[in-house]
């Protein structure tokens, strides 16, 4: 487990496959991911057969304290509320590109993302000891990009009308923060 302040990272478990297969399933989910399509329970059995056996991938699940979205769980219990990540992991440069998806929309909005990543990013600096962290988001995801800045990262450039969504393209930002600019705000 790698804790955070409002949630904590553990490693993916094949049980939490069918909760992502859902989420992947919402059209709404969709739209703020690389993803178009959803995905069925096969193909998510293959994502993670392949991520488990690779050296530059490192998925997590987030988790937070059931009932903290809403009332009504008893205490002590954890809630699997998204997946974030290392993918691509260049050893020899130390970058890594990573990944967020918070599914449970009821934790939408609430910090519990920017929680994760700053977690992420804090694992990926003391315990990876890569240099640079980067990642891709769409330019009309203004909730991320917030999130992404208050944990430091900084925009790098942008891919003009890189998506093709419901009859319109639209563009796509890179973001990075180096090990440096993640110290000098400790």
């Amino acid at each position: 487990m790698i804790p955070g302040k409002l949630i904590r990272l553990r490693p993916i478990e094949r049980s939490d496959l069918r909760q992502f297969v859902q989420w992947f399933g919402d059209p709404e989910f969709r739209w703020y991911i690389a993803m178009y399509n959803p995905i069925s329970m096969d193909q998510e059995e293959r994502w993670f057969d392949r991520s488990s056996a690779s050296p530059d991938t490192q998925p997590w699940a987030i988790e937070a304290p059931a009932g903290t979205a809403d009332e009504g769980t008893s205490a002590g219990e954890w809630e699997l509320i998204g997946s974030c990540g290392f993918h691509t992991i260049d050893w020899r440069n130390r970058s890594a590109e990573v990944g967020i998806i918070i599914g449970a929309k009821h934790y939408w909005g609430r910090g519990y993302g920017t929680d994760a990543m700053r977690t992420l990013v804090s694992w990926g600096f003391a315990n990876l000891n890569l240099n640079r962290i980067h990642l891709h988001v769409y330019a009309d995801n203004a909730r991320a990009i917030r999130s992404y800045e208050k944990v430091g990262f900084k925009l790098e450039g942008r891919l003009r009308e890189d998506d093709y969504r419901e009859g319109q393209y639209r563009d796509s930002v890179i973001m990075s923060i180096l090990q440096r600019e993640w110290r000098a705000m400790k």
